[in-house]
């Protein structure tokens, strides 16, 4: 039994670098700012997005585990090269928008700290983190450990902090039942789905699936390890809720500033929790924008047919370009930051359709597939969770020509 377990453990890593990569700091500043607006009323919103989740990744290992061609290159052999540049370029877009919140946490986080001005970080770190991915070797080695590193520290800290903020527990479990939407709450609902149900990472479970070199013999090892990623995801989203709901909600604290969100932390570490917050702000951060580029240049690249892997031309290019128009748009991005991370959440929803698509469609092609194509019960949930993304895209839409109507 010890020994199944330790080879299980051994065989955890790409679905900590789906957590990581998710788990940035548009994902901390929307939970935070659910959970000071409406205290715990929205955590089955967690729930119902990390169930989508969970279907797509796992839809993905199982690709992965089952073909040693890439996901982009079968959907291009089989249904067009169309579709698949359409899909990388929405990968590409959806990353994008994630690397902008990700430079804005960076530069948050990190002029809470030192009160040096938020544009000068993004000039700092992208450089740091274009260097690391074009020249570190064993890149995926790396990169697998650090996550693994941050995201354990960070649950730590809200576990232990929660405790000390001391959770209304009848409240926290009502708040899992889908009662109702609270009046304003769906451009934050879809922010939160936005930065949980997140597509394009889904997609690119097949890739490190294939770069771990598992095979259709560790299909069981694959689902442990997806099941094991969007846990950790969807857990450290409930608990910052509940943190926020505990700490801020009761005192109709509104989330504007990273000290506003820090606040949730003082139960615990008092006068501290301005730099513990600001330092695990800063570790999401720069650890989801690394990883986050690196897929957004290897999807986009292979959906063109240039190559999949950093060993090639096109991705590396593709993944600076990613890096750039974050940094770029952070550096000269003036206003509300909070409400910007919470905006950039929401609008990557707009990309994100062709990527379900694409996926279900592979997913149930028996001749692609085989025995590894969904089942009926899986085709019920995948179903489910992309007409959720339908819909918040459909607000998304009509709030958008809303806006645009009263410029």
């Amino acid at each position: 039994m010890g020994g199944n377990v330790r080879t299980a453990l051994k065989g955890i890593g790409p679905g900590f670098i789906i957590a990581s990569v998710v788990l940035g700091p548009g994902s901390i500043t929307v939970s935070s700012k659910i959970g000071s607006e409406y205290g715990y009323s929205l955590l089955w919103v967690v729930v119902l997005a990390a169930i989508g989740m969970g279907i797509y990744t796992m839809m993905s290992a199982r690709y992965g585990v089952s073909h040693e061609k890439s996901i982009l290159q079968a959907i291009a052999e089989t249904y067009g090269r169309w579709l698949a540049v359409l899909i990388g370029l929405s990968a590409f877009l959806t990353a994008s928008s994630f690397q902008f919140g990700n430079n804005l946490g960076v530069a948050t986080a990190l002029q809470s700290l030192t009160g040096i001005e938020e544009y000068v970080w993004p000039l700092v770190f992208t450089p740091s983190a274009i260097i690391l991915v074009l020249f570190a070797k064993n890149l995926y080695k790396v990169l697998e450990k650090l996550m693994m590193v941050l995201v354990m520290l960070m649950i730590f800290a809200f576990v232990t902090n929660l405790v000390f903020a001391g959770p209304n527990l009848l409240a926290v479990l009502k708040g899992f039942i889908p009662l109702s939407v609270p009046t304003g709450g769906l451009h934050v609902m879809a922010a939160l789905i936005g930065t949980t149900f997140v597509l394009h990472v889904c997609l690119y479970q097949s890739y490190l699936v294939q770069n771990k070199g598992w095979r259709a013999a560790d299909l069981a090892k694959g689902k442990i390890d997806t099941l094991a990623g969007v846990f950790i995801l969807a857990a450290i989203s409930i608990l910052v809720i509940m943190t926020s709901g505990a700490a801020l909600h009761p005192r109709s604290i509104t989330v504007s500033t990273a000290a506003d969100m820090a606040i949730q932390l003082e139960a615990l570490f008092g006068t501290f929790a301005k730099f513990i917050f600001s330092i695990g702000l800063w570790a999401a951060a720069f650890s989801s924008l690394l990883v986050n580029a690196v897929m957004a240049g290897g999807l986009l690249a292979d959906g063109l047919g240039l190559g999949r892997s950093m060993e090639y031309t096109a991705p590396k290019i593709f993944t600076v370009l990613a890096m750039l128009v974050g940094m770029v748009i952070a550096v000269f991005f003036r206003g509300d930051v909070v409400y910007a991370l919470v905006l950039a959440q929401a609008s990557s929803l707009f990309a994100v359709p062709s990527i379900g698509i694409g996926l279900f469609l592979v997913l149930n092609n028996k001749k692609i597939m085989g025995r590894f194509r969904n089942t009926a019960a899986q085709n019920i949930v995948a179903v489910f969770a992309l007409v959720l993304i339908l819909l918040m895209v459909y607000y998304m839409y009509h709030r958008l020509i809303s806006f645009l109507g009263n410029l």
